[in-house]
C-alpha cells in the first residue's frame, strides 16, 4: 500500500476564462423559484455536513448537486469511508457470508465386466442401423465426435496390437511345440534361449503379418471361410481337454516332476531324479549331484540345502480325484526370481543362507500379483467387439450381433471358468506356476492332460491364435476407415479410401505396419497391458454412452434389445475404470493421456459434426438443471461478476458501428460469465427477418474475431426504443440473465435524426436503474484499445464520488486481468468536502482497499465551496435558451439545428450583451437570420406579430433555473479536477449521475454529462445496480 500522499486543494479555477457578471448573486436571487427547469426542488443530503452553512443560501451543497437525487441510495464516499473501513455498513456481512457457505460432506470379476459391457453394446447396436465402425460408431453417435474419435482410435490401436499378440502366440506355438527345428536363431546356452526365441518370433511374425494381410486384402469372404476351419479345430481341442480331465479320474497320465525338499527342479540338465543310484552294487552319483556339488565323489562338498533335503518325484497331473484342488484353491504370489515351492511338502532349511544362482531350480521370471495377472488374462475376453467391428458386412446386424454375442459370451464364460476349476483340480500348483515348463522339460501340460493326443491341443491352440490374429487384421482396418470417412481427424482422411467394393486398402496397410511394431516388441508380457488399457477404455465409454442415452430418454432412443437397465451400464463403467488402474496404473495414465490428446486435437482441428449425440442432450439437461438452481436467488457477493448485455448499433448494411465495444467486452470478461450481444432493428419482423439473420451472422463473425464468448440476440421492433426495452427486460434465460448493460455514448446526440438519440439514451439509463442493473457507458469508444494492443505503462484512474456497491473497484481489477491492461496501475481518487477530514479519509480508503486485497494508489482531492462563476452561469443559460428555443420555433430539423447553432454562437461571443441584444431582437426581430419557406411565410403572416416578439423576448430575458446552475457547477468543477489529475490516464472510470426524475430536464442531463467528461480520451461512466458486488471476506 502507498504510504505517502498529498491532499490537493482545488480552488475555484475554471477551465475557460470568462468575464464575471456584475452581480451574480443579485441576478440569481432574481430567478424565480417557480421556474420549471428540471422540476426538482433542492434537496439537502444527510451525508453532507452543512450545519454551519447559511440555511438561506440557495446553493447549499452545490459541489455535489449533480448526484443529490440519489444520495439516499448512493451516499457520498466521504460520508461512508469510515464505515466501509470498519465493516459496519456492508450489505453482506460475515453472518450472511458464513450462512451461504455449504459444507459437503474388491473383488473384481472379468466376466462381470464383459457381460455388462456386452449388454450395453447390444442396447446401442439395436437402436437403428449400424454402419461399419463398430464401437467407434456407437460412441461417436452417442457421445459426440470428440469422444468417439479419441476412444475409437485407441480401440483401433488396441485391436491392432492384439493382432500382434495373437500372431506372436502363433509363432511361439510353432517354434516351441510343432517344429522346434525351424528356429533360425539358436541359443548357445540356457541364458540365451529367451533372446533367441524373441528373435525367431520377430522374423516369423513379420512373415505371418504379411501373409495375413494378403489374405485380408483378397477379401473378407476368404477370412470367413478360414474362420470355420479354425473354429472346428478349436472346438475339437476343447472337447479333448474335457475328455482328458475325465480320463484322469481313473487313469492319470505319467507326468513326473522332481522336487528337492519342497523346491521344484528344472529337468533340462538332468534326467534321473535322484542324488545317486546303484550300478552293479556300486553307488554312483547322478548328474543332479554334480549340479549341487563341487565334484561327483560321495565326499564332495555340496550345497547345504541339498545335503539336508531328499529328492522326491511326484506326478505333475495327479488327476481330478487326487484332492489337489484344495492345495490350489488359494493364491500363491511370489516375487521375481523366487523358487517355485510346493506347499505342505517336507523341507529342512539350512542355518546359513546359500546362493541359489546357477542351481537347477525353477524360478519365477516376473513378480506375480493379482492385478498383473488380470492384465495378462484380460485380452482373452476382449472378443465381444468382434461382431460390432464387422457390422457393415452383416446382412442384419441388429439381429445377428445380439444373438452371436450372447452365445459367444455364454460359451466362452463356461469354458474359461470350467477350465480354471478343472486345471486346479487335476494339475499340481508348481506346474501351473512354471511359466516355461522347465520342471517338465518343456512339455505342453494341457497337451499331456488332453485325450487322445497332445497334438490336438497344439493344433487347436495354433489355429485359435492364428484365427484371432486374422480377425484383428480384418476388423481394425474397417474401424480406421470409419473414423477416416467421418473426417473428424483431417490427416487420417486418406485411409478412408479403398477398393471399389469398399475394402479398406490403405487402412489395411497402416494396420499391418502398426502390427509389425508389436511384432518387433516381441514380448507378450509387454504388449498385454497396453491392450488391456485400450480395450478397457473402449468398454468404459460404451457403457457410458448407453447409460447417457438411457437416462436422457431421447425420442430416438428405441433399442430392440430390452433386457437392460442403466444401472448395469454404470456398474460396468465403474468396473472398467477400476480394472484400468488395477492392471497397471501407469499404463492407464498413459492411455488416458493419449486419448486426451486425441480428444483435444479433434476439438481443435476436427470438422464440426452434428450427430444428435448424447453429450449435447446431456449439456441441455445439465444447463436446465443449473438454470433451475441458479434461479433460486441472487449470487453471493463473492461470485458476482458482470454478466453483460452489450447494446450495439448497426449501420444500413447491418454491420457493427463500434467494433471496439466487443473488444472492450472481451477484455472485461476474459471468457468468464455470461455475455449477451444484442441489437435492435426497426421495422416489422416479417419484413426484416432476412436483415435480422444477416445482422446476427455479422455480429457472430465479429464476436469470433474479437474472441468474445457469448450469445447474440437480435430484436426487430416497430420502435427502436421499445426494442431496447425488450432486450433489457427479456435477454437471457432464468437465472442466466444479465446484471450489467454496456453501451456506447451517443456522440451525435444533438442530431435529432440519429436513431439512437439522447431521448433513447436517457430512457435506457432509467430502465437499467428500474431493473436494478448496472450500467457502463463507454465514451469515445473508438479510441479504446483493440485486443492486439498492449499498454506498457499508464494509469487506470477511478473517480469514486458516490458509493455504488463497489463497481468502480471491481471493474479495474477485472480489466487488469487482461494482457491489454495488465501493466497499467490503478489509482483511486475521491473528493472531500469542506468539512471532511481529508487525512482520515485517506487512511480509511487505504484500509478499505487493503481488506479488499486491491493494490492501488489513493489520493483525496478537496473541493471547496465557492461562488458560482460567470462561466457556469453563462453555460447554464445558454443550455436552457437552446432547449427553450427549439421548443418554440416551428422549423424543420435542418432549420432547427441552424437556429440552435446561431443562438450558441451569439451567447458564446459575449454574454454581457445578451440582454441588450435580446431587447434589440424584440424591437427589430427581422435581424434574426431565420430561413423561411414560402409555406412558413404564408402561415406566419396570419399570426399575431406581437405574440412572436413577446416569445422571443421571453427567451432572451429568461434566467437559468437554480437547480440547473448547481448541477452545471458540479459538472464544471469535477471536470476541471479530473482533467488536472487524469487527462493522460489510459482510462478514466467515473460515477455516472442519474437522470432527473422529471423528464423535462433530459436534454439538460445530457449536457451535464458532456461537460463532466469534456477533454478526456477514454471514459467509462459507471452506475451500480443497487447491490454490493465486492466483499472483504474470503
Amino acid at each position: 500500500m502507498p504510504t505517502s500522499f498529498t491532499v490537493v486543494p482545488v480552488e475555484g479555477q475554471e477551465p475557460q476564462p470568462s468575464r464575471p457578471l456584475e452581480d451574480p448573486s443579485q441576478q440569481l436571487a432574481e430567478c424565480s423559484s417557480g421556474e420549471p427547469g428540471d422540476g426538482i426542488p433542492k434537496e439537502s443530503s444527510p451525508f453532507i455536513n452543512s450545519a454551519e452553512m447559511d440555511r438561506g443560501n440557495i446553493y447549499e451543497g452545490k459541489n455535489m448537486a449533480l448526484f443529490e437525487e440519489e444520495m439516499d441510495s448512493n451516499p457520498m464516499v466521504s460520508s461512508l469511508l469510515n464505515k466501509l473501513a470498519n465493516y459496519t455498513n456492508l450489505t453482506q456481512g460475515v453472518v450472511e457470508h458464513e450462512a451461504d457457505e455449504d459444507s459437503k460432506r474388491k473383488e473384481i470379476k472379468l466376466k462381470s465386466t464383459k457381460i455388462l459391457t456386452s449388454l450395453s453394446m447390444l442396447h446401442l447396436l439395436t437402436n437403428g442401423l449400424e454402419p461399419a465402425g463398430g464401437s467407434y460408431y456407437m460412441i461417436s453417435r452417442s457421445l459426440g465426435p470428440e469422444f468417439g474419435g479419441a476412444v475409437g482410435l485407441c480401440f483401433y490401436l488396441g485391436t491392432t496390437f492384439a493382432g500382434a499378440m495373437y500372431i506372436l502366440g502363433t509363432i511361439e506355438i510353432l517354434l516351441a511345440y510343432i517344429s522346434p527345428s525351424a528356429a533360425i536363431f539358436k541359443a548357445e546356452d540356457a541364458d540365451g534361449e529367451t533372446e533367441a526365441m524373441l528373435n525367431n518370433m520377430r522374423v516369423y511374425g513379420t512373415c505371418t503379418v504379411a501373409l495375413m494381410a494378403i489374405v485380408v486384402f483378397v477379401g473378407v469372404k476368404y477370412v470367413n471361410k478360414l474362420a470355420l476351419v479354425f473354429l472346428s479345430c478349436v472346438i475339437l481341442s476343447i472337447f479333448a481337454i474335457y475328455a482328458g480331465v475325465i480320463k484322469t479320474a481313473f487313469d492319470p497320465p505319467d507326468f513326473p516332476i522332481c522336487l528337492l525338499g519342497n523346491r521344484t527342479l528344472s529337468r533340462r540338465n538332468f534326467d534321473i531324479c535322484a542324488k545317486f543310484i546303484e550300478v552293479n552294487n556300486e553307488t554312483m552319483t547322478t548328474k543332479l549331484w554334480s549340479l549341487f556339488c563341487d565334484n561327483p565323489s560321495l565326499n564332495a562338498t555340496c550345497d547345504e540345502y541339498f545335503n539336508l533335503n531328499n529328492v522326491t518325484e511326484i506326478q505333475g497331473i495327479p488327476g481330478i480325484a487326487s484332492g489337489v484342488l484344495i492345495d490350489n484353491l488359494w493364491s500363491a504370489y511370489t516375487d521375481k526370481g523366487s523358487i517355485i515351492e510346493k506347499k505342505g511338502h517336507p523341507s529342512v532349511t539350512g542355518t546359513e543362507e546359500t546362493k541359489v544362482g546357477g542351481l537347477p531350480y525353477v524360478f519365477t521370471d516376473i513378480m506375480t500379483y493379482f492385478t498383473m495377472l488380470v492384465g495378462i488374462y484380460f485380452p482373452s475376453v476382449t472378443g465381444i467387439m468382434a461382431g460390432s467391428n464387422r457390422s457393415g458386412d452383416l446382412r442384419d446386424a441388429q439381429k445377428s450381433i445380439p444373438t452371436g454375442t450372447i452365445l459367444a459370451i455364454s460359451t466362452t464364460s463356461f469354458i474359461y471358468l470350467s477350465c480354471i476349476v478343472l486345471f486346479g483340480a487335476c494339475i499340481e500348483g508348481v506346474i501351473l506356476r512354471d511359466k516355461f515348463g522347465e520342471a517338465v522339460n518343456g512339455n505342453l501340460v494341457i497337451g499331456t492332460l488332453a485325450w487322445p493326443s497332445p497334438w490336438v491341443i497344439v493344433i487347436g491352440s495354433f489355429f485359435s491364435t492364428c484365427g484371432a490374429g486374422l480377425q484383428s487384421l480384418t476388423g481394425a482396418p474397417r474401424l480406421l476407415q470409419a473414423i477416416a470417412r467421418d473426417g473428424i481427424i483431417p490427416f487420417l482422411q486418406v485411409f478412408g479410401h479403398g477398393k471399389a467394393n469398399g475394402e479398406p486398402t490403405w487402412a489395411l496397410l497402416l494396420t499391418a505396419f502398426i502390427c509389425e511394431i508389436g511384432i518387433l516388441i516381441a514380448s507378450l508380457d509387454s504388449v498385454a497391458p497396453i491392450l488391456s488399457m485400450f480395450f478397457l477404455m473402449c468398454y468404459m465409454f460404451v457403457n457410458l454412452a448407453c447409460a447417457v442415452q438411457t437416462l436422457l430418454c431421447t425420442p430416438n432412443w428405441r433399442p430392440r434389445f430390452k433386457y437392460y437397465h442403466w444401472a448395469l451400464s454404470f456398474l460396468g463403467m465403474s468396473l472398467c475404470f477400476a480394472l484400468m488402474f488395477i492392471c497397471s496404473w501407469y499404463y492407464a495414465l498413459i492411455a488416458m493421456l493419449i486419448a486426451g490428446c486425441i480428444y483435444k486435437y479433434i476439438e481443435y482441428r476436427g470438422a464440426e459434426k452434428e450427430w444428435g449425440d448424447g453429450i449435447r442432450g446431456l449439456s441441455l439437461n445439465a444447463a436446465r438443471y443449473a438454470l433451475l438452481r441458479v434461479e433460486h436467488g441472487p449470487p453471493h457477493t463473492k461470485n458476482w461478476r458482470p454478466q453483460v448485455l452489450v447494446l450495439l448499433n448497426l449501420d444500413s448494411e447491418q454491420m457493427v458501428k463500434h467494433p471496439r465495444l466487443l473488444s472492450f467486452t472481451s477484455q472485461l470478461k476474459a471468457g468468464k460469465g455470461l455475455t449477451i450481444v444484442g441489437s435492435v432493428l426497426q421495422g416489422i419482423y416479417l419484413d426484416k427477418y432476412i436483415e435480422a439473420q444477416k445482422a446476427e451472422e455479422n455480429i457472430k463473425s465479429l464476436m469470433g474475431v474479437e474472441k468474445t464468448k457469448g450469445f447474440c440476440q437480435i430484436v426487430v421492433s416497430p420502435s427502436f426504443r421499445d426494442g431496447m426495452s425488450h432486450l433489457i427486460q427479456s435477454a437471457g434465460l432464468g437465472g442466466m440473465t444479465h446484471n450489467t448493460v454496456l453501451m456506447a455514448w451517443p456522440q451525435s446526440w444533438k442530431q435529432t435524426d440519429n436513431p439512437f438519440s439522447w431521448k433513447n439514451f436517457v430512457d435506457t439509463v432509467r430502465e437499467t436503474t428500474a431493473a436494478q442493473q448496472a450500467l457502463l457507458v463507454a465514451k469515445n469508444i473508438d479510441l479504446f484499445p483493440t485486443n492486439q494492443e498492449r499498454f506498457s505503462e499508464g494509469n487506470v484512474d477511478v473517480w469514486w464520488i458516490v458509493h455504488d456497491g463497489g463497481m468502480l473497484m471491481l471493474l479495474p481489477f477485472l480489466l487488469r486481468q487482461h494482457k491489454v491492461w495488465r501493466k497499467c496501475k490503478m489509482r483511486i481518487f475521491t473528493v472531500a468536502q469542506m468539512d471532511d477530514n481529508s487525512i482520515q479519509m485517506k487512511k480509511d480508503l487505504q484500509m478499505f482497499l487493503y481488506h479488499l486485497r486491491l493494490n492501488a494508489e489513493v489520493e483525496v482531492v478537496e473541493m471547496f465551496e465557492n461562488d458560482i462563476s460567470a462561466f457556469t452561469y453563462e453555460k447554464t443559460l445558454m443550455m436552457e435558451q437552446r432547449s427553450q428555443m427549439l421548443k418554440q420555433m416551428q422549423l424543420s430539423k435542418n432549420e432547427r439545428e441552424r437556429e440552435a447553432q446561431l443562438i450558441h454562437d451569439r451567447n458564446t461571443a459575449s454574454h454581457s450583451a445578451v440582454v441588450v441584444k435580446c431587447d434589440a431582437a424584440a424591437a427589430t426581430p427581422e435581424k434574426v437570420q431565420m430561413t423561411w419557406t414560402k409555406e412558413k411565410f404564408i402561415a406566419e403572416k396570419h399570426k399575431n406579430r406581437e405574440t412572436n416578439i413577446t416569445g422571443f423576448k421571453d427567451i432572451f430575458n429568461m434566467k437559468p433555473n437554480q437547480s440547473n446552475v448547481r448541477r452545471m457547477h458540479t459538472a464544471v468543477k469535477l471536470n476541471g479536477v479530473i482533467l488536472n489529475k487524469s487527462q493522460r490516464a489510459q482510462l478514466v472510470l467515473l460515477n455516472m449521475p442519474g437522470p432527473p426524475k422529471n423528464k423535462k430536464g433530459d436534454e439538460n442531463y445530457m449536457e451535464f454529462l458532456e461537460v463532466l467528461t469534456e477533454g478526456l480520451n477514454r471514459v467509462l461512466l459507471v452506475r451500480g445496480g443497487g447491490r454490493e458486488v465486492i466483499t472483504i471476506y474470503s
